[in-house]
């Protein structure tokens, strides 16, 4: 085996639905992931006989490989499938560890992404230490060292906020921009080369085809904005609220991932090149200032600078985590989420990342090529990263 470069054969992901009440409520994560998995293998050129390995994100589902799920449901039973969990940047480390493994030259092709099905995850029943009652719980996310760290809307949001000094306004306009932006890129059919259509069933019982994002609001403002009630109104000056926060949310994304060598013996011209790939460790209570973290450790990995990258997709798990390393990190905003992200399109939280280098992939390729970065902070104080390239033809 020789070591190659890993490239991106082809890039896809469902439309992004609400959770509970969306159009994806009742689909669950197994038919989502076998979709995606099924749709990116048939616009990569290669067949199910190529294929090393599947490797998909999935969180909060207390055990289980969709990966494998997804292997036999698309119809490549002899194909392993590996679950990967890295909460928020999950599939972002699926997509590192498929790029890793083709790099090695120990895998020619693997598909990689992740799946969120929020409205039909299983619920745990915890028994509560030193009883024997029972609860339903959430599968831990971040250490119990402090009350703080079960709460995102403070650790992830609102100390984000407090430490680069966000105020409730600026935060406030960053997601009415995040709407905005993504009604736009709907309306201009920017997301039609990415988008998988899924049939499902509406609730007349009539089935339909969903392929439009669900989360974006036609006509929000920051008028509207800020009219909301702060999520924690016991804190003075709490800035987070339902509208600068991200949504709760169904999607699944995937992408074919094979060494250069092996798409030049097929013919195939490879979408992009992933170049690097990071995750950093941060302070439960500062989770949100894990994408600020992770950013320079990516660059610096990739022998690149932040005025050397085209475009950012910087996941706003909160509105102020962009904002926060827009400004520490000297970042131009007009460069970061230019179709929306969290607080808009949504956070569907195991396929977000494979979302984001989908989208970033798509777009630099009608731009004729550049550097495009992936970065979000992740649960339990962590961030991620990705680096991709995309050549000019």
């Amino acid at each position: 085996m020789t070591m190659s470069d890993a490239v991106i054969l082809s890039a896809v992901r469902t439309p992004i639905g609400v959770a509970f009440k969306g159009s994806l409520a009742n689909i669950p994560a197994e038919p989502l992931a076998a979709l995606v998995v099924s749709e990116a293998l048939e616009r990569s050129g290669l067949s199910a006989d190529d294929v090393d390995d599947i490797v998909l994100a999935e969180s909060m589902y207390g055990g289980g490989d969709l990966a494998r799920h997804a292997a036999v449901a698309a119809g490549m039973p002899r194909v392993p499938g590996q679950a990967v969990n890295r909460h928020c940047a999950a599939s972002l480390t699926a997509l590192a560890n498929a790029a890793g493994s083709i790099r090695a030259g120990m895998d020619q092709v693997v598909i990689a992404g992740g799946v969120q099905s929020t409205s039909l995850m299983p619920q745990l029943t915890w028994r509560v230490p030193g009883t024997q009652e029972t609860r339903q719980a959430m599968p831990p996310t971040f250490p119990h060292t402090e009350e703080v760290n079960d709460d995102v809307s403070i650790n992830v949001g609102w100390n984000t906020a407090q430490e680069v000094g966000l105020s409730r306004e600026e935060v406030d306009a960053w997601a009415a921009r995040s709407h905005q932006r993504a009604v736009d890129a709907i309306d201009a059919g920017t997301f039609d080369d990415e988008i998988v259509p899924v049939e499902v069933q509406g609730p007349d019982g009539l089935p339909f085809t969903f392929s439009t994002d669900e989360g974006p609001r036609r006509g929000s403002s920051v008028e509207k904005l800020a009219t909301l009630k702060p999520l924690h109104p016991e804190i003075e000056g709490f800035s987070v609220t339902a509208g600068n926060a991200s949504g709760v949310n169904d999607a699944a994304a995937a992408l074919v991932l094979a060494s250069a060598d092996l798409a030049a013996e097929h013919g195939l011209i490879p979408l992009a090149t992933v170049r690097a790939w990071a995750s950093v460790g941060v302070d439960p209570a500062r989770t949100g200032m894990g994408a600020v973290e992770v950013i320079p450790e990516v660059l610096e990995r990739a022998g690149l600078t932040v005025s050397d990258v085209d475009l950012w997709e910087i996941n706003e798990a909160f509105a102020s985590v962009p904002l926060a390393a827009c400004r520490i990190l000297d970042i131009d905003e007009d460069k970061v989420n230019i179709f929306g992200s969290g607080c808009s399109l949504g956070h569907p939280v195991a396929a977000t990342g494979a979302r984001m280098i989908t989208s970033l992939t798509h777009e630099l390729r009608r731009r004729g090529g550049g550097i495009g970065v992936a970065a979000m902070c992740a649960g339990g104080g962590q961030g991620g990263a990705v680096l991709i390239e995309v050549a000019a033809p």
